[in-house]
């Protein structure tokens, strides 16, 4: 099968949104949102993530623990376990979508005109899956900077740090933002192959082979005459 250009643009896109997604989740369970490294111990690494704390030791094996309630979080990870999880499910969907209104997918009865449609919807979710990705990763990246340098906690305090998940998540949202752009400027692209019979404009004339084709069973062999003089 011969890929169109826009073909070409609307694989790439699946393939941004589907990386951006698969980043996202891996963003949200990964524990390094924060992390904190002890001056007085140095042997000792805490972390922390939407849904548990753990305490890295040396030589010695990590533990974690899951919290226990979600109101005791501070706002900044409650609205980022809610819009985290919201980011997957538009994530998804988009690419579904995106997936039935490429050309990768053909099937019989869906015009060009809804394929168009729900390419446009996907690649919409997919970058209103970028904006809940890229929203609650920089609001906990803000909130961290904050907390470093407020003077209002003594120096001897330890203060948290960027973890390595917030990067991924930043990267996750970049995929996916990407990839619903590219999904939505296909759309624009004319199409360079040749349409199908159900495509074809009514009121354009009928070629050579549709002529043929449409008056073949109208069409008899006369019988040559016996009398015929060479």
């Amino acid at each position: 099968m011969a890929w169109s250009f826009r073909g070409k643009v609307q694989l790439g896109g699946l393939l941004l949104s589907l990386l951006g997604w698969l980043c996202s989740c891996v963003t949200t369970v990964l524990p390094q949102w924060k992390t904190l490294n002890l001056e007085l111990n140095e042997m000792e690494t805490w972390i922390m993530g939407l849904w548990e704390a753990c305490v890295n030791q040396e030589e010695v094996a990590t533990a974690c623990k899951a919290f226990e309630s979600f109101l005791s979080l501070p706002q900044e990870l409650q609205v980022a376990r809610i819009l985290m999880v919201a980011s997957h499910g538009l994530g998804l969907l988009g690419f579904l979508l995106s997936g039935f209104g490429s050309e990768c997918f053909q099937f019989h009865g869906i015009r060009w005109a809804s394929k168009r449609r729900l390419c446009l919807l996907g690649g919409t979710l997919e970058v209103s899956a970028s904006a809940t990705t890229l929203i609650p990763v920089s609001w906990v990246a803000h909130a961290t900077i904050r907390d470093f340098w407020d003077d209002s906690i003594p120096e001897i305090v330890p203060r948290w740090e960027f973890g390595d998940a917030l990067f991924l998540g930043w990267a996750a949202g970049v995929f996916l933002a990407l990839g619903g752009l590219l999904l939505i400027f296909s759309i624009f692209l004319e199409k360079e192959d040749v349409p199908s019979r159900g495509m074809v404009d009514p009121t354009a004339p009928l070629s050579s082979c549709a002529a043929v084709e449409k008056s073949d069973s109208s069409f008899h062999l006369a019988p040559r005459p016996w009398n015929l003089d060479i």
